[in-house]
């Protein structure tokens, strides 16, 4: 894995403010408050947030929706021109989006110590036997990243506590 963590990159910082705020955006929206937003030349060509509930999308992720975007505001499911700025480091799902679309750089904010796949849990995203490496930069604005998430799930808990657990698994439409 390439990592630069202790090199310090003003527009890093910049375009994690970005995310950040695209992050708040999915906790507006009752959403896990993960933001991202997808740089080319200097301009943010996808943005996204988690959207998982509102779109009924298990795979709706952050990164996947401003993948997405960036894929066709450029006209291109390949994105090696393109830096990902995310709040939280990505999932297995996510990594291996981010491979497939070549990206040439990820930045994220906190470590994900129970799904992280840059190097947490595992490493899908510069894995040895990958075909392609993508530069990485952890710890961007980590502590407001872990905040936002921690104090979400702390309010979640809470408001949670005294009533019985929902079925994880509603039933189909129609049955």
């Amino acid at each position: 894995m390439i990592n630069d963590q202790q090199l310090t990159n003003p527009s890093d910082e910049f375009w994690m403010e970005e995310a950040l705020r695209a992050a708040q955006r999915a906790l507006e929206a009752g959403e896990v408050p993960v933001g991202a937003v997808i740089v080319n030349a200097g301009e943010v060509v996808g943005r996204g947030w988690n959207r998982n509930i509102a779109d009924s999308d298990p795979t709706a992720h952050a990164e996947v929706v401003a993948l997405r975007q960036a894929g066709v505001n450029l006209g291109n499911h390949r994105l090696g021109d393109c830096e990902l700025f995310v709040t939280i480091e990505p999932c297995p799902m996510c990594a291996g989006a981010l491979v497939h679309a070549r990206l040439k750089r990820v930045v994220y904010g906190a470590d994900d110590p129970k799904a992280g796949a840059i190097h947490s849990v595992m490493e899908v995203l510069n894995h040895p036997k990958s075909n392609h490496r993508i530069e990485v930069r952890g710890g961007v604005l980590a502590g407001r990243s872990a905040e936002l998430l921690q104090s979400f799930f702390r309010s979640r808990r809470e408001e949670g506590e005294g009533r019985p657990k929902l079925n994880s698994c509603p039933p189909r439409r129609g049955a």
